[in-house]
Formats: C-alpha cells, sequence, structure tokens
C-alpha cells in the first residue's frame, strides 16, 4: 500500500487526486502544518525537507509533485492518466508540470513564503504585492497558449489536468479574479463535478 502526507491547500492536492483517479491502494495522512507537525522528527524521518507531498512506497519516498504525478501515471498505466506510448507527448506532460512547479508554485509562494528568499521585511511586502499581477501573468500563459481545451492535453485527460485544478484554487487568495480565464474556470467546473474529486476535497 501506499502512503501520501498531505496538509489542506497545498500541492499535495494533486497527488491525492491522482492516486484517486488510478485506483490506488493507499491511504492518506493528514499534517497540521499550524502544528508544525511537518517539523516533526517523525516526519522529517520520512521528508527530510519538511514539506508536502511525501509518498511511501515499497522501494522509497518521493517528493515534488511533478515526480509524484508521473510516478502515480506509470504505476497505474490502466488509468491512462498520461501518454506513456507518446515520447513528444509525454514530453508535454512534463514541460507543463515543471511550468507550474518552477514558476507558478513559486509566483504564489512569494505572498506567505517570501522568508524564503530574503530577510528584509520591506523586500518580503514587495513580493507580496507583486503575487497578484505574477500569478496572473502565469495563468494567462496557460489560459492562452499552454491549454489546448477542454483538457491541458487537448481532448485527452491527464494528470496536468489534476496538478493545474490544484494550482487554479489558489487563484481567490493570491487577488486573482478566476473568472477571466474562462478555459481553465471550465475545467475547474469538470472536475468539480467528479465523484472522486469531491471525495478527495472533502479531506482537504
Amino acid at each position: 500500500m501506499l502512503t501520501l502526507y498531505y496538509a489542506p491547500a497545498t500541492c499535495a492536492l494533486a497527488s491525492h487526486l491522482a492516486l484517486e483517479f488510478a485506483g490506488a491502494d493507499y491511504q492518506a495522512v493528514r499534517l497540521d502544518f499550524k502544528a508544525q507537525q511537518q517539523r516533526s522528527p517523525e516526519y522529517l524521518a520520512v521528508n527530510p525537507k519538511g514539506r508536502v507531498p511525501a509518498l511511501v512506497t515499497e522501494r522509497g519516498v518521493l517528493t515534488e509533485t511533478p515526480a509524484l504525478l508521473l510516478y502515480i501515471a506509470q504505476t497505474f498505466p490502466q488509468a491512462g492518466l498520461a501518454p506513456l506510448d507518446d515520447p513528444f507527448a509525454l514530453a508535454r506532460v512534463n514541460e507543463f508540470n515543471s511550468y507550474l512547479c518552477a514558476t507558478v508554485h513559486v509566483a504564489h509562494a512569494h505572498k506567505g513564503r517570501g522568508y524564503r528568499w530574503v530577510d528584509d521585511e520591506a523586500a518580503i511586502e514587495a513580493m507580496k504585492k507583486k503575487v497578484a499581477q505574477n500569478m496572473t501573468d502565469c495563468f494567462a500563459l496557460i489560459e492562452s497558449r499552454m491549454l489546448a481545451g477542454p483538457w491541458v492535453l487537448g481532448e485527452r485527460f491527464s494528470i496536468c489536468d489534476l496538478y493545474l485544478f490544484t494550482l487554479s484554487t489558489w487563484l481567490p487568495g493570491d487577488g486573482v479574479d478566476p473568472g477571466q480565464f474562462a478555459k481553465v474556470t471550465a475545467l475547474r467546473e469538470r472536475l468539480q463535478q467528479e465523484s472522486a474529486v469531491r471525495k478527495v476535497l472533502a479531506l482537504h
């Protein structure tokens, strides 16, 4: 059995959704970030980074959302969560998920995690003020150039959609109106109708 460590309102939602869509045999362990459980000796023994998600497999622990999503897609190929038989399309999956991880997530993190980059309070406040614009720019690019529609890869549903769904839920809190992104909004609304999504969201 796989074990996923997660916390509400984090990118771990994407991996949680992927496990559910894959029909995986897994258990989900919720961490309380307010109680600093991610910094506890017990969890640091699992993931020394002190972050989520972390997925415990029979071969060891995996971290970082793009890696977990690809692992789940490859471990449960029958779920069809990635174009595993098409090297170019699979590279597109990795390209998109890498952008979400390395650019969009970082832009969001400047709101509440500015201390990761600077110690100066004025600089931290300046980063916070830039979050709404940066997230708007990121999602404008996704909307216009990266989301083929109706899914990220076009007609084929994939792990990209679960990851995009997850990060799109952060927009209101970042001061961005999601309604300006019609394709992203439509994708999110379609997924919200899925029983697997409703099941997982109830735990977040």
